[in-house]
């Protein structure tokens, strides 16, 4: 069973821009947190975006530093699916990118990527200048 499958990845030029879904199966996202992280050959899985639940203030998007006023994670709780708009895109942006879900303590360490129990296969995000 396939809980989280990734689709929208693609190869394009640097400034353009790419929507990323992630279908969630079994269970409803409505009541986990839910993110996005990435990684190239070599280096560590890094956070890019998460949709928080829980907290005082409800939960809430947070983005990576490197990502903000150019991403838009946002999750349509109907459809079950999960996406990230992104725009203005960078060489740096190259990367294996991976949809997660259910870590029990987002709120609090929401890029601790071993503590989400479910991931997707990856979708492949290439730009070029």
């Amino acid at each position: 069973v396939e809980w989280l499958v990734e689709s929208g990845g693609g190869s394009v030029q640097a400034g353009e821009s790419l929507r990323l879904s992630c279908k969630v199966s079994t269970y409803s996202i409505r009541y986990y947190c839910v993110g996005w992280f990435r990684q190239v050959p070599g280096k560590e899985r890094e956070g890019v975006a998460v949709i928080r639940v829980g907290g005082g203030d409800g939960g809430g998007q947070i983005y990576a530093d490197s990502v903000k006023d150019r991403f838009i994670i946002s999750k349509d709780n109907a459809k079950n699916t999960l996406y990230l708009q992104m725009t203005n895109l960078k060489t740096d942006d190259t990367a294996m990118y991976y949809c997660a879900a259910d870590s029990p303590d987002c709120y609090v360490r929401p890029w601790s990527w071993s503590d989400y129990k479910k991931w997707g296969q990856g979708t492949q995000v290439t730009v070029s200048s």
